[in-house]
């Protein structure tokens, strides 16, 4: 009976260590899986370095260089915010979110990012850099992405795909970003895009005829088809009619940032400038940890619209519309600290 009770005893405690021993291997793997869900690419060149995310580093840096870049973006932060505030105060208009309007935040699991691409501010190039941050070694060079692949929706993905819990998680713990530029100057390149290039005829079928159709009078039949040469004043009639209000939103190319990424909604950490683009995104490169593995593209500053150029633009078009065309886009000029431009004819 004694011997009994003893093998007995030993086999509990034979029991006892084999399930201490399973529990605490299953432990050591869930642990191994939160580190590799966080961080998958430890041995990756395009990693975050040590245990501090991006967050951090914005409000907190430990490297010098960052500090004053810190401050800059917080001024940034800060003219967002009052802008906001002013406008909610003066505004009756009230809505929530819904998961349709984060459609433009792309998100980056591994390095904790969201990003709002905002078209004609160098949203392209910011696509590429997204797909080698998110495509695990799978490319390395931005510009080695085929423009159009970039614009590829399945190739990101965006906020709106996730669970309402798992928007607000996100939207509390990443760092939330967008690049913005001085309104006309964006404008003026969506129209020399869109509507001056033969290879984009499905805008010119898609919002060319329509336009034509609109307020071109006596417009020859091959315009009416092809709608190939939308003179900008016509752009601008559509942009102001009220009727263009009343069909939907506009066209993201036209869309204010106001309406885009939602920034009186939305607390963004970094609101980077097309005007400071690259020393902006490459700060941003080196927030995440990755700015000696990768640098945001250069673009070409020949082909960019100037601010000489959009002056030529609007003096074809009345003083009425341009009043029109800045209360259109108010918001992101106040928002954003964009100056009324000199040649605004407002009075």
């Amino acid at each position: 009976m004694k011997q009994t009770l003893s093998e007995l005893m030993r086999m509990s405690r034979i029991c006892r260590m084999v399930f201490a021993t399973c529990l605490g291997s299953f432990i050591l793997v869930i642990f191994y899986f939160q580190i590799m869900r966080r961080n998958p690419f430890v041995v990756d060149g395009c990693c975050r370095k040590g245990s501090r995310n991006a967050l951090q580093e914005l409000y907190n840096p430990m490297q010098a260089e960052l500090s004053g870049a810190a401050v800059l973006h917080q001024t940034r932060r800060d003219q967002v915010v009052d802008a906001c505030r002013v406008y909610s105060a003066s505004s009756r208009k009230r809505r929530v979110l819904t998961p349709g309007d984060l459609k433009h935040l792309v998100v980056d699991e591994d390095h904790e990012l969201i990003y709002c691409y905002v078209p004609k501010v160098a949203c392209t190039n910011w696509k590429r850099v997204m797909m080698v941050l998110t495509g695990r070694g799978k490319y390395s060079d931005p510009m080695d992405i085929p423009s159009n692949e970039a614009h590829i929706p399945s190739n990101l993905k965006t906020l709106n795909q996730y669970s309402i819990a798992e928007i607000n998680h996100r939207l509390k713990n990443y760092l939330k970003f967008l690049f913005v530029r001085e309104p006309f100057e964006r404008l003026v390149s969506a129209y020399r895009n869109k509507f001056t290039l033969k290879y984009n005829s499905s805008f010119h079928k898609r919002f060319g005829t329509r336009i034509i159709r609109r307020y071109r009078k006596n417009a020859t039949q091959d315009a009416l088809f092809n709608g190939a040469d939308v003179k900008f004043k016509e752009f601008v009639e559509y942009l102001v009619d009220p009727a263009t209000q009343r069909d939907g939103p506009l066209n993201e190319h036209w869309q204010s940032v106001y309406q885009l990424c939602h920034p009186c909604h939305i607390h963004y950490d970094l609101v980077g400038k097309y005007e400071t683009l690259e020393e902006d995104a490459n700060y941003v490169l080196r927030l995440v940890g990755v700015g000696d593995s990768l640098r945001f593209p250069s673009y070409a500053k020949s082909t960019r619209t100037t601010d000489a150029m959009t002056a030529q633009f609007f003096s074809n078009i009345s003083t009425q519309q341009q009043i029109q065309l800045y209360q259109l886009y108010k918001l992101d000029f106040l928002m954003f600290n964009y100056s009324t431009p000199s040649y605004l004819r407002l009075d």
